[in-house]
């Protein structure tokens, strides 16, 4: 079930169901069961209550144990939001990083498709699926990265996820010397999500007051927000 296909069917639960029936825990527990392919239902159903109080290795252990139909897909990306993000890079960029490159879709697509010399960060030891680009394990909380490495940073469905996300964001920031682009659904709060979210954006303010990069533009492509934030460094 691609990308697409699954934000129309977010967007009609989320705007069009009653907020009692949307976020019933014996309305949704059946759409986790499918969802979660009948794993660890009650964990991921509780998942928000839980997330602040694991510690960095369970938090993570979460994720590494994580399946789900969203991975039987080769992106977490709309197809539409690829290529806007790929319209919209610096034309006069040679470097690029993409943080959290997960199986290496955005960075292979990007690599196929520019000039530019692309680079991978995640917490995996190595991804085999990446073709053209190299590969550096770390975390978002710290990039194993000098100032100012990259001409433009990239970072698609990640800080929905994250804890702690001022200190990511300002690791984005740090090494990237052109463009931070940030790819993130707009997403209403409800406590029973499939997708383990912590962070959410409805509008683009708030997004955008998260980022705090003065020239910036948001654009709602296809249900995910395409942040683009120019730097002058």
């Amino acid at each position: 079930m691609n990308r697409s296909i699954t934000n129309a069917i977010r967007y009609v639960m989320d705007f069009w169901l009653p907020p009692s029936l949307r976020d019933a825990r014996w309305f949704m527990y059946p759409f986790f069961h499918i969802w979660f392919k009948g794993k660890n239902v009650r964990l991921y159903m509780d998942f928000k209550y839980i997330a602040y109080g694991l510690t960095e290795e369970q938090f993570s252990e979460v994720y590494r144990n994580l399946d789900c139909l969203a991975y039987d897909r080769p992106t977490d990306m709309n197809m539409p939001s690829v290529r806007y993000v790929v319209e919209k890079l610096d034309k006069g960029a040679k470097t690029l990083l993409d943080v959290g490159c997960g199986r290496g879709f955005l960075l292979n697509y990007i690599a196929e498709h520019s000039s530019l010399k692309t680079t991978g960060c995640d917490l995996y030891d190595k991804v085999d699926t990446l073709k053209h680009s190299d590969y550096k394990r770390g975390t978002i909380y710290k990039l194993p990265f000098e100032d100012n490495a990259f001409d433009i940073v990239t970072c698609s469905h990640t800080i929905e996820h994250l804890r702690e996300l001022p200190e990511a964001i300002k690791e984005l920031k740090r090494v990237a010397r052109k463009q931070v682009i940030i790819v993130t659904p707009c997403q209403r709060y409800y406590y029973f999500t499939m997708d383990l979210h912590l962070n959410f954006y409805p509008i683009a303010a708030y997004l955008q007051h998260e980022i705090q990069i003065k020239d910036n533009e948001c654009t709602n492509i296809q249900g995910d927000w395409v942040y683009i934030g120019q730097l002058n460094k």
